[in-house]
């Protein structure tokens, strides 16, 4: 068996560095303060700006953000959260991490969501929220998601982790629900090399998430202290704060952002011209009326009997220089941990499984440029000859 020899390489995702961010961490290094500093706060403001959020949080990660919100409601042993299955783990952890249990719920086949017509069956009196994920920067029909919460009276947590940039009806993502929490992990569409942030509309709710990011400690910034190392801890909290470096390189970053979604949406668009002849694949959606998508990358379908060979594919596509990767490899219920726990099954969650077994996902980051584009889209018809 040959292979087109490869003629360049593509990785699936890489954080953009440059000067700027090189020079904001050194500007930190070279001063005295690398926590509880005014980066952390310029950042959360900066952030703030371009979501319009009346409240942000920087955090540790998007995890923790998430733990952070459940810890906000008082979730425990007994509660149930409704969850996404087509989701990265850390979605249905930080209900777990709160001893309550994830419930959760299929995938809509066209765009990898969370199946809003089966969310309302999957709520009892235990339900206490709703968790949606946009997933890979499509937002949720959250018209519907907030009719449905509104009518079981839930709490309902967004999980942007891959939706910076993406708007419903002109609305960040993030500021529909109660919270909406972001990710900055090096390959997302900022980075903070690792990181998150919580973003709200409610001010009770930033006050808890800011003080139980940080021990539940009363007066987290030395300006604060009237007598140095002097404080309260009012409530049980983590160590989930971002620190001035990250904060530095986040704000760099953010003079950027406009810039790299350009380029993202630019290069979505490209590649799935160019995709559409192939007849061995089928693309999600990544647009819908009112519905702005972040373009996190461009996951493909592999038809059967295709699909049953998609590592063949993958490797194909790997040796011709193409980074590609997996959003996810299995539903969340039918990863280990949670099947020894729940007793999920291989024929649950159907959709997501088949979204999980047959899809691929391209590189259409910054790091992208539209000759690339036209390459991938040549290898990927290649990879398919090959492999078929």
């Amino acid at each position: 068996m040959t292979t087109t020899p490869k003629t360049r390489t593509i990785p699936f995702g890489r954080p953009l560095i440059g000067e700027e961010e090189r020079q904001a961490v050194l500007d930190v290094l070279a001063g005295p303060i690398l926590t509880h500093g005014p980066r952390v706060h310029e950042f959360e403001k900066c952030f703030a700006n371009f979501t319009k959020a009346p409240f942000a949080i920087a955090t540790g990660s998007c995890t923790a953000a998430l733990h952070l919100a459940y810890l906000h409601l008082g979730i425990g042993a007994g509660d149930e959260v409704i969850v996404p299955t087509q989701s990265h783990v850390a979605t249905a952890h930080a209900v777990e991490y709160c001893g309550a249990k994830p419930v959760f719920v299929d995938a809509e086949p066209r765009t990898g969501n969370i199946d809003i017509d089966a969310i309302e069956a999957r709520v009892t009196e235990r339900t206490r929220a709703l968790s949606v994920v946009h997933y890979l920067g499509l937002p949720v029909d959250m018209d519907r998601v907030m009719a449905i919460a509104g009518r079981h009276k839930l709490f309902v947590v967004e999980d942007c982790a891959l939706a910076i940039g993406s708007y419903y009806k002109g609305t960040h993502a993030g500021l529909i629900g109660d919270v909406g929490c972001f990710s900055f992990y090096p390959v997302k569409h900022i980075t903070t090399a690792e990181g998150g942030m919580l973003i709200t509309r409610h001010a009770d709710v930033a006050k808890s998430v800011s003080m139980q990011r940080a021990f539940g400690i009363d007066r987290n910034v030395v300006s604060q202290r009237k007598t140095p190392g002097d404080y309260d801890v009012e409530r049980l909290g983590f160590n989930y704060r971002l620190n001035e470096i990250g904060a530095a390189l986040g704000l760099a970053q953010m003079q950027r952002v406009e810039g790299f979604l350009a380029k993202r949406h630019a290069n979505d668009r490209l590649l799935r011209e160019r995709l559409a002849d192939i007849d061995e694949v089928e693309l999600l959606e990544s647009s819908r009326p009112g519905l702005e998508s972040s373009h996190y990358c461009l996951p493909i379908l592999l038809k059967t009997p295709l699909a049953a060979k998609r590592l063949e594919v993958m490797e194909s596509l790997g040796k011709r220089g193409v980074g590609c990767s997996v959003y996810y490899p299995r539903p969340i219920p039918h990863m280990t941990y949670y099947r020894k726990k729940y007793g999920y099954g291989d024929d649950s969650f159907p959709v997501a499984a088949r979204i999980s077994k047959s899809s691929i996902a391209l590189p259409i980051g910054p790091h992208v440029e539209p000759d690339d584009v036209v390459y991938i889209a040549e290898q990927v018809q290649s990879a398919i000859d090959e492999v078929r």
